[in-house]
């Protein structure tokens, strides 16, 4: 994809990400169940958090595509590093994680993961856009422009790190509101949950692992995987 091209995509996703988050930040407080907007507000949610993480992403994106754009090359190769790590270790195995977990779960009891009194606080194109549409963005930005993955032992470790951190921002809020982040949480015991915990671990560690094989196979092994 040629660069003015991409620039123009990546600008694009990131105003859609900012858009979505503003929305769902931005509900009115006395349409909001406060069963679910209780302490953290939105941001015990992976979802909410993923729509921070895109638009993040996307925004360094466009930032590197401009730098390329005006030759200004060094410090384009810095930011793109920056973006191929995000994008590798985050963007792409997190969002694959949200989309495929909520529907599954959505379609095996939607009490468990979105309750229906929020069906009239968010709109159903709101829901779609955090909990669909992430994924083939995801796989459309595979298909736009080749990433450098990370060794695979650096890569592992950032994204054990940042799921201990958010397993560890649940456990916080329910210590301190006595409440499940999900319902979900609520079914099982201490050594289910823990299960349960490295279960997701596990998923999303696949889920890194095809983003990588999906890229070596896209793009070429010999030069963008290592």
């Amino acid at each position: 994809m040629e660069i003015s091209t991409l620039a123009m995509y990546h600008c694009l996703a990131f105003v859609w990400y900012f858009f979505v988050t503003y929305s769902i930040t931005h509900l009115r407080t006395e349409e909001r169940p406060s069963e679910v907007f209780l302490y953290g507000g939105q941001w015990k949610y992976l979802t909410v958090l993923n729509l921070v993480l895109q638009a993040a992403f996307y925004g360094v994106s466009f930032l590197a595509d401009v730098l390329r754009l005006i030759k200004k090359l060094r410090c384009a190769k810095c930011v793109i590093s920056s973006r191929d790590l995000l994008f590798s270790v985050l963007a792409f195995p997190v969002s694959t994680f949200v989309a495929i977990s909520f529907w599954t779960l959505y379609t095996y009891n939607r009490e468990l993961v979105y309750p229906k009194s929020l069906d009239g606080v968010i709109p159903l194109w709101l829901n779609h856009a955090m909990h669909t549409v992430v994924l083939p963005f995801a796989v459309l930005e595979i298909l736009a422009t080749p990433h450098h993955y990370p060794a695979k032992k650096k890569g592992l470790i950032l994204l054990g790190f940042v799921t201990f951190l958010y397993i560890s921002w649940v456990l916080w809020i329910y210590s301190v509101t006595g409440e499940w982040v999900y319902p979900l949480f609520a079914l099982f015991s201490p050594a289910g949950l823990a299960a349960f915990f490295a279960g997701s671990l596990a998923v999303i560690v696949s889920f890194y692992n095809f983003g990588e094989f999906l890229n070596c196979m896209i793009w070429g092994q010999s030069k963008f995987c290592f």
